[in-house]
């Protein structure tokens, strides 16, 4: 009798677990990939060789050598000010901290086309601080500098909200034991704070070059979306659909998509790899 019984919550427990397998892996395979086989379908429809020659157009080239410009300066000024950010939000007290740390989270509220709409009043050639910047051959609303200001604007929670609870969890322990050592700042945060952080700043690292990869609504309203000059790969895919290319379109969003795929593979791969060692 005991053994049927146990049999038999086996046997539930295993029907449980294989329908919440089951389910994941549906809606997984819904909402991701059904719509990557359809664009891959549609795409090489037309035969792989339409796939290189949109791909190798020269607006096509331009705009994600442009995203890859502005993806690296994103990357370098955010990680480094989410990591300042992190300490000065978790190490330090001050008036407005609290402030402070609710409002990181605003390019999460805020619209990406409001973003953009912000940052067009702030610098745009009729407010006080384009008008003055455009005295000095500055241009910002309509140029990569603001298509730069509107991506770092989106991207700038990801490092901090990821550093942020591993320095909690951290302490100051160690640090302060570095301090009695006859460590300076700069030596204690290199030995010390850095090494205990780099998953949080790794992981922060990747969603921001996703995000900075993907962004579309800010960057278009700060950029006129101008072919050759100022039209990002998300704009150029844009662009493609709505002059009814639409072979362009499907491969350049397979190109993005597939880019963004590899970035959090090789992270997530390099990730595992080290945890498995430590």
């Amino acid at each position: 009798m005991f053994n049927q019984k146990t049999k038999q919550k086996t046997a539930s427990k295993s029907f449980g677990k294989y329908l919440l397998i089951g389910i994941v892996i549906s809606w997984f395979s819904l909402l991701i990939l059904a719509p990557v086989f359809g664009l891959v379908r549609e795409l090489f429809s037309a035969g792989l060789k339409r796939f290189f020659t949109e791909v190798s157009t020269p607006e096509a080239l331009f705009s994600f050598l442009l995203t890859l410009k502005v993806t690296l300066i994103v990357i370098v000024i955010n990680t480094i000010m989410g990591i300042l950010l992190a300490i000065t939000l978790v190490k330090h007290q001050f008036k407005g901290k609290l402030l402070l740390e609710g409002l990181i989270d605003l390019p999460f509220a805020v619209s990406p086309v409001v973003a953009g709409f912000m940052i067009s009043i702030m610098f745009g050639p009729n407010s006080w601080i384009g008008s003055w910047l455009e005295n000095f051959d500055i241009k910002i609303v309509y140029s990569i500098p603001g298509i730069t200001i509107a991506t770092l604007f989106v991207t700038l929670p990801f490092v901090a909200r990821e550093v942020m609870p591993v320095l909690k969890q951290f302490g100051i322990e160690s640090e302060e034991a570095a301090y009695i050592l006859g460590a300076n700042q700069w030596q204690t945060f290199w030995m010390i704070t850095l090494p205990s952080i780099k998953w949080g700043v790794l992981y922060g690292f990747t969603l921001t070059m996703a995000r900075a990869i993907g962004e579309f609504g800010a960057v278009l309203v700060v950029s006129g979306n101008i072919i050759n000059k100022t039209q990002t790969a998300t704009l150029y895919i844009h662009q493609e659909f709505t002059d009814f290319n639409f072979a362009g379109a499907y491969a350049a969003s397979l190109l993005l998509a597939l880019i963004s795929f590899i970035i959090l593979i090789v992270m997530q791969s390099f990730y595992k790899s080290n945890e498995i060692k430590l």
